[in-house]
């Protein structure tokens, strides 16, 4: 039923796109620019299109939710038929039910939420089901972390996770320069040629968020507790961290991926900072091979950003901007995935406003799982029950070398 609802929905985002396209064709055959009512409606058809993804994110996920209710029931009939009386479950209810016995204060005021077995985190995405909404296990943990992942752009590009124990501090080398190699002459002396390291630290800053819950919301058996709270945590904790992680100085907070990439190209003088498409197909190709065909090469920039690559074309009159053929497939720009982030800047001038690279060459390090901590006091008069959740992170970029480029806009 969803998958009818969705292919829907992206034929009606094709025609709009279609309908879009010809509006800045028009412009661009006479030579002009948008009127204020062209300029109205094209607005109105890029939030038509923002609207449809919107509506094509939700019906994907509800698709899944109900696969997972299914599999679910399936499994809980499948154990009342096999499992003997007075015999211990082998599933994960267990964890379960620990869980929803703490939320409701039936077993002290700590619970650590620490990740059991291997997790990949380069495809624990919600957004679609080609971007890993077949893939999000259930679990506690790996729901609240795809919450998180779901609202940090740098994670959904595929940062290399490193997860802890503890969160003391710890080295990783980082690359500056590679070797080169010249031409030598017969007999002549070979020059020595290292590759430069650098180091840097990455620790544990920690972030936290108040999540209260009222008393018949805890008491109600039939509340999804777990999905309720692990979605307000993982967005709140995302929302702060992901902050950080695109545009953190790494004085008293995590370093971002903008702070540590380097240029790749400056925009032109005159237009406010925005880029055309040669400025960004000499950002693409800024960044060399071997880490220009990664799949964890994306390009990051905001909303508005977006709204203003749509409008441009190459000299063959093509767009650069490239919609998804496919249901829960995404966007790209030459054939590689845009994401957009809040947190990276608009277009303006001097302003560091589309990302281009291999994000897998920027690391976070999350120590341990996330502690949730419990309090019937903090609200007492109010009979609601709070809920703190803590997690402590770190970031930086460790290749230096060229692996993430910037486009800037001009100074004028």
């Amino acid at each position: 039923m969803a998958g009818s609802v969705v292919e829907t929905l992206r034929e009606r985002r094709n025609r709009v796109w279609e309908e879009a396209k010809t509006l800045a064709d028009t412009a661009a055959e006479e030579n002009r620019a948008f009127s204020a009512e062209e300029q109205g409606k094209w607005d109105a058809l890029n939030d038509e299109i923002n609207n449809l993804d919107t509506r094509m994110k939700s019906a994907l996920e509800t698709e899944k939710r109900a696969k997972d209710t299914d599999e679910l029931f399936n499994s809980i009939r499948g154990k009342k038929e096999s499992q003997k009386p007075g015999e211990k479950s082998q599933t994960g209810d267990d964890d379960q039910a620990e869980l929803r016995a703490f939320l409701r204060g039936e077993k002290g005021r700590y619970f650590d939420v620490n990740p059991m077995g291997k997790i990949d985190y380069r495809v624990l995405s919600k957004l679609t089901a080609g971007a890993g909404g077949n893939t999000v296990p259930t679990s506690f943990y790996e729901r609240l972390m795809a919450h998180l992942i779901e609202t940090s752009a740098i994670l959904q590009a595929g940062a290399t996770i490193l997860n802890t124990n503890s969160g003391e501090a710890i080295q990783i080398p980082k690359t500056t320069s590679h070797s080169t190699a010249g031409i030598v002459t017969e007999g002549g002396t070979i020059a020595a040629s290292d590759p430069a390291f650098g180091q840097l630290t990455l620790g544990a800053y920690k972030y936290g968020t108040l999540i209260q819950v009222s008393r018949e919301l805890l008491d109600d058996s039939g509340v999804d507790l777990e999905g309720y709270l692990s979605m307000q945590a993982g967005r709140a904790l995302g929302n702060a961290f992901g902050a950080h992680a695109m545009t953190g100085t790494g004085t008293s907070q995590p370093r971002g991926i903008v702070t540590d990439a380097t240029l790749g190209v400056t925009g032109a003088t005159g237009v406010t900072g925005a880029p055309n498409a040669d400025n960004l197909i000499d950002l693409f190709y800024s960044v060399i091979a071997p880490y220009r065909s990664s799949p964890s090469t994306k390009w990051i920039m905001r909303d508005s950003s977006v709204a203003t690559i749509r409008k441009l074309k190459y000299t063959t009159g093509e767009y650069v901007w490239q919609p998804a053929l496919t249901a829960g497939a995404p966007d790209t720009i030459m054939g590689k995935q845009v994401l957009t982030d809040p947190n990276i800047a608009a277009s303006a001038l001097s302003a560091k406003s589309v990302l281009f690279g291999d994000m897998s060459q920027f690391f976070v390090r999350f120590a341990g799982g996330v502690r949730f901590e419990r309090s019937d006091d903090y609200a007492f008069n109010t009979d609601l029950v709070t809920f703190r959740a803590l997690l402590r992170a770190d970031s930086a970029l460790v290749d230096l070398t060229g692996a993430v480029k910037y486009f800037q806009g001009n100074a004028a």
